[in-house]
Order: structure tokens, then C-alpha cells, then sequence
């Protein structure tokens, strides 16, 4: 084991997460460093010149103080002048000294300000390419509100962390003057103030422990908050038709309750570290006074003006002492947000979909699975050595019934997931080995679940698009039947939407998305299960809009109403996940097998009974209930 691998496992995970920021704006954190050495160095004049000042007052003799060195004595202590005169001089450098360290300590804490807001900017971008660079698998098994919890709550109490570092890198140059000062004064007496400062820290460590196990527990608790509201929010029209309002108020009490006792128990032991910390600085102070006068000054061992100079460093370490006290035991607290964000940003624990070098053309022959095979878990195969080909420039269909693997089975075309086993192949091309930004710029996905963004009608159908003129996005809009509905609004294509397209039917939405899928001018085309939600006027209206988006394209369309995918060049039947049947539709139904069983509930009909009907009633496979339409 090499000395470099034995000090990265010495680093926590966390401080590594913060040593990777820091890397990036280092400059930042030395020049904040550089003005708090300026400052310490300031204050270390100011105080080393307080015993020529205390010697030049107290003494009856009126000898001048002299360092030894000439021309520090003769030109700026002016050892050769009167009293008086002397007196004005270190006054006057005390003044400069203590002025300099104000402005440097001023600059130090602009430039730990600055750091901070870009460790801070940095850490956000680095969880927001995080969050995109994942699979969709990820998501599957992380709830929303934990990770808004660590964007957001979290975040904020990293930022406390950065200024926590801050504060001791700046007090910390201080501290080293005054220790440097008190040590060339008595290392005896700085000995033994150092005895007692590891005293202090051996009795504080249990009582850190004590609260960074207090602080993950704040750290879990408001995950679980953030998650439950999220819930609230996004299922208020769930919870209003269900009428389970006190229900909800129960739940996010119980959440809200535990996030406060976290809280406040961990803000006591916190608060504890202070009142500590003083009473033992305190005792130094009156030990060390106690101590230098009976056993240094007395016996003639140490000058008066040396000693005063002494505590007056060490009256001006102890608030410092006492600050960095609390910020041990607010860093403990903060461990929690550390570890949460760390985490979020590991790539050992996260499921990544690798990016190939080969772009990828338009389609010119076809999409093929290759004894695909895709599990979620290990333990449950969705998908089962499934073998079809999807001719360029026709559209297959997949049907089955809910659960039988026919959305998953298209997500794997825009690599939203990679197959477990087999391959998915692109005019011969493993779409592992695929550039994804060429593969999914050539697929365009209209499914039941629309996201419609809090933004205007231009900026929902232009999504993802820049520099796009208006005549083309007025265009899309109009061959996706949108346009009548679009100019109703107060304000037409500046209206804007809501969040998740609240101002919208869900016919309106399913042809926002067809304009912007049109937009695009995609390659490949999916619907996935476009229309299973509508009613049979908006079902209308978007069939109608979706056969101008399936001219002169490849299309992949997943239905549970068969009427909506009889004019398919190609059928595939999925049931559990495996294909029980490919062909043309009215082949298929000639097998008597699983399409016909759907084509019969359809249509009311035996199932030993031969004939076909004309498709004048739409049967839905998600919940079997037939909408008759024979006139």
C-alpha cells in the first residue's frame, strides 16, 4: 500500500468532495489566506510593540527600548530621541499596525466571501451534471424529495461548512502570531497553557462526537420532511378527491415533529461546546496570572512589560480559542450535510450509462433486438430474449397488456436504459457504442404523461431548442392542431403555462408535445400509449395531429385501444415480457392467439368465433373496459 493511498483513505469521503472544489478555485482560498497572514503579521507588530511602549512609560530611568538591531533602534523606534518622542513613534506604528490588520483582515474576509459563493456554485453544478449523467435507473429507486432535500436544505448547510473553514484559516494566522509571540516570551508559561488547551480538546471530543451524530439525524429527518411535502404537492388534486386532508396533516406532523426534536437536541449539545470552551479559557487565565506572578515576575525571572505583553496576547487568543471551539462543534453538526452531499455526488454507488464515440446517421435499414434481455433487479426480468426488427420508414406496434414490458422495451431505443443482456442494434451499430447526443437528437418520444414546463407556449415547443424562429415554432403548432386553443389565451403563444402545464387539458398537452415533437423533425418516432388518457374528441384531435407527425418517419407506437394501431405495418404482441407473437395484424389475428384474444374482448366476440368485425368499438387493455361505437 502506497503512502498516497493510505493518506486518501485518512481523508473522509466528505472532506474529498471539498478538497475537489477547492482544487478548482484555489487561488481564491490562497489569496484569502495570504491577507490573513498579512493581518496576523499586522497583529503581531501591534502586540511585540507593546513593550517598548509599556518599558518606555514605566520606566523611571527613561532608557529606550532597543531590539538590537540599528537601524530598526535608530530609524523607526528613534532609541537616540527624547522620551516623548519615542512615545509618538510606537504609538503612531501601533496605530499603522492595527490599521493595516483591519484592512487586510477586511480583504480576507471579502475574499473568503467570493470563495465561498463559488465552492458553493461549483458543488451545485457538479450535483446538476450528476443528476443528468445518471441512468434512469437511478431515479427508479431515489425519491424526488430527498434529492430536492439535498439540493436545497442541504446545500445551504454546506455553505455553513465553507464558512466554517473560513473562520479557521483566518483566526487560525492569528492564533499562530500570538503563540509565536508567547513562546519567544516564556515557552515555560506557553507549556503549560498548552497542557491545558489539550485538556480542553479531549474533553470537547466526546461531546463533537455526540453532536455529529446529531447532526446526520437532522440531516435524515429533513430528507424524510422534504420528501413527505413534496408528496403533498404533487398529489394535492389525489389527496383533495379523497377528501384524506387531516390524514396528510397527520403525516407531515409526524415528519415536521421529528425534524424539530432532531434539531433542537443537536442545537443543545452544540450550545454546550461555548459555555465549555469559556469556562476553561478562563481558568487558564487566572492560573497563568496566578502562576507568572509567584514563580517569573517576583523572582526577578521575568519583566513586568514581558509579562503584560504576555496576557494581553493571550486575553486577545482566548475569544479566538473560544470561536474555533464552536466552530468544531458546528462543523460536527454540519458532518451530516457532508456526508448527505458526498453522496449524492459518488459515482461508485450510481448506476451510469457509458457514452460510446460512434455517431450515429439517420436510419436508413433498421432497429433490432438481439436476445434483449432487461431486469430493473436482478431477481425480476422484465424483458426475456426478446428478437424483432423495426423496418426504417414503418411503424410497429407493440401491444400487450399493463405490465407486459412494452414501455421498457422502447426506452431501451434513446438508451434511456442498456439491456442486461443482448444488444439493441442501429443499422448493425450497438447503440452502447453509440454517441448519445446523435442518437437521441433523431428520436422524439410522445407519451400519456406529458411534462409541460412553467414557461410560455414559445418556450414549451422550442424546448431544448435555441435561436429558433417563431414562424417555425407558429407552424408546428398549427400541423399539431394546436394553434385554435394556443390564440384563446389571454396572451397566445406568451401564455404561460403553469407548473406541469396546469392551464391545460390533457388533449391541449399531448398536442403541445406533438409540436414540439415536429419541431425536432425527428427520425424515429415513439407514442407511448399517446391517447390511452383522452376522451374520444381530444383522441380525435390528436390522432389526427399524430398522422402528420408519422409521415415519412419510422414509428414505434405502443396502444392499449387496438383501433389506434390497425393500420400498423408490423405487430408485436409482448406478454410478461417475452414476444408471443410478431406479424401483420391481420395475420396475427388468423393465429387465433393473444392479439385475437384482445381483438375479441374488443369486439364482444367468442373466442372460437372466426370473424372479424370492422373496428367500430376501442377496447382498452390497461383496464378492459369497451367504448362502443356502432352507430
Amino acid at each position: 500500500m502506497t503512502i498516497r493511498s493510505v493518506a486518501r483513505r485518512s481523508i473522509s469521503r466528505e472532506n474529498r468532495v471539498l478538497l475537489g472544489v477547492f482544487r478548482k478555485y484555489w487561488y481564491f482560498l490562497g489569496i484569502t489566506l495570504f491577507f490573513s497572514i498579512l493581518a496576523a503579521i499586522s497583529e503581531g507588530f501591534s502586540i511585540g510593540l507593546l513593550v517598548p511602549f509599556l518599558r518606555n512609560i514605566g520606566s523611571d530611568s527613561g532608557e529606550s527600548f532597543r531590539t538590537g538591531w540599528d537601524f530598526v533602534d535608530v530609524y523607526i523606534l528613534g532609541s537616540d530621541k527624547p522620551r516623548l518622542e519615542r512615545l509618538y513613534r510606537i504609538c503612531g506604528i501601533i496605530l499603522l499596525a492595527s490599521w493595516s490588520r483591519s484592512g487586510f483582515s477586511y480583504l480576507s474576509e471579502a475574499f473568503a466571501t467570493i470563495a465561498r459563493v463559488k465552492y458553493v456554485m461549483e458543488l451545485r453544478n457538479r450535483i446538476v451534471h450528476q443528476l443528468l449523467s445518471v441512468s434512469l435507473r437511478y431515479y427508479s429507486k431515489t425519491r424526488s424529495g430527498e434529492i430536492i432535500n439535498s439540493l436545497t436544505t442541504e446545500i445551504s448547510r454546506v455553505i455553513q461548512s465553507f464558512q466554517v473553514i473560513n473562520v479557521v484559516i483566518i483566526r487560525g494566522t492569528l492564533m499562530i502570531v500570538y503563540i509565536t509571540f508567547m513562546l519567544y516570551v516564556s515557552w515555560e508559561l506557553s507549556l503549560i497553557i498548552l497542557v491545558f488547551f489539550v485538556v480542553l480538546s479531549l474533553t470537547l471530543t466526546r461531546l463533537i462526537n455526540k453532536i455529529t451524530k446529531g447532526g446526520k439525524k437532522v440531516t435524515s429527518a429533513s430528507g424524510q420532511f422534504t420528501s413527505a411535502l413534496t408528496e403533498l404537492i404533487n398529489g394535492v388534486r389525489t389527496i383533495t378527491s379523497f377528501n384524506t386532508q387531516a390524514y396528510e396533516r397527520k403525516r407531515l406532523g409526524v415528519a415536521i415533529d421529528r425534524l424539530a426534536d432532531a434539531m433542537i437536541k443537536n442545537g443543545w449539545e452544540r450550545l454546550k461546546v461555548g459555555p465549555l470552551s469559556q469556562g476553561f479559557i478562563s481558568t487558564i487565565l487566572i492560573g497563568i496570572i496566578l502562576v507568572a506572578t509567584q514563580y517569573y515576575v517576583l523572582p526577578g525571572k521575568l519583566d513586568i512589560a514581558l509579562l503584560l505583553a504576555f496576557l494581553f496576547a493571550l486575553l486577545r487568543m482566548m475569544p479566538l480559542i473560544n470561536e474555533l471551539n464552536k466552530q468544531r462543534g458546528m462543523w460536527a453538526s454540519l458532518r451530516g450535510s457532508l456526508i448527505n452531499v458526498a453522496d449524492l455526488l459518488r459515482v461508485d454507488n450510481k448506476p451510469y450509462l457509458k457514452d460510446g464515440d460512434q455517431p450515429i446517421e439517420p436510419l436508413k435499414e433498421s432497429i433490432e433486438f438481439k436476445d434483449v434481455s432487461f431486469a430493473y433487479t436482478e431477481d425480476a426480468k422484465v424483458l426475456a430474449d426478446v428478437n424483432i426488427k423495426i423496418e426504417c420508414g414503418k411503424t410497429t406496434a407493440i401491444v400487450g397488456a399493463s405490465g407486459a414490458g412494452k414501455s421498457t422495451l422502447v426506452d431501451l431505443i434513446p438508451r434511456f436504459y442498456d439491456p442486461t443482456e443482448g444488444a439493441v442494434l442501429w443499422d448493425g451499430v450497438d447503440l452502447r457504442d453509440a454517441k448519445m447526443n446523435t442518437l437521441r437528437e433523431k428520436i422524439a418520444v410522445v407519451s400519456q404523461s406529458t411534462f409541460i414546463f412553467n414557461e410560455s407556449v414559445w418556450a414549451n415547443i422550442a424546448y431544448g431548442m435555441d435561436d429558433v424562429e417563431k414562424d417555425r415554432i407558429y407552424e408546428a403548432a398549427r400541423q399539431a392542431n394546436a394553434l385554435d386553443f394556443i390564440e384563446d389565451m389571454e396572451e397566445g403563444f406568451d401564455t404561460v403555462l403553469g407548473d406541469r402545464g396546469v392551464r391545460l387539458s390533457g388533449g391541449q398537452r399531448q398536442r403541445i408535445a406533438i409540436a414540439r415533437a415536429l419541431l425536432r423533425d425527428p427520425n424515429i418516432l415513439i407514442l407511448d400509449e399517446a391517447t390511452s388518457a383522452l376522451d374520444s374528441v381530444s383522441e380525435r384531435l390528436v390522432q389526427n395531429s399524430l398522422e402528420k407527425l408519422m409521415k415519412g418517419r419510422t414509428v414505434i407506437a405502443i396502444a392499449h385501444r387496438l383501433s389506434t394501431i390497425e393500420n400498423a405495418d408490423w405487430v408485436v404482441v409482448l406478454d410478461k415480457g417475452v414476444v408471443v407473437e410478431q406479424g401483420i395484424y391481420s395475420d396475427l389475428l388468423d393465429l387465433k392467439g393473444k392479439l385475437w384474444e384482445f381483438h375479441a374482448l374488443q369486439y364482444q366476440l367468442s373466442l372460437e368465433d372466426k370473424a372479424v368485425l370492422p373496428l367500430e368499438v376501442s377496447y382498452d387493455l390497461e383496464d378492459g373496459s369497451v367504448q362502443n361505437q356502432n352507430k
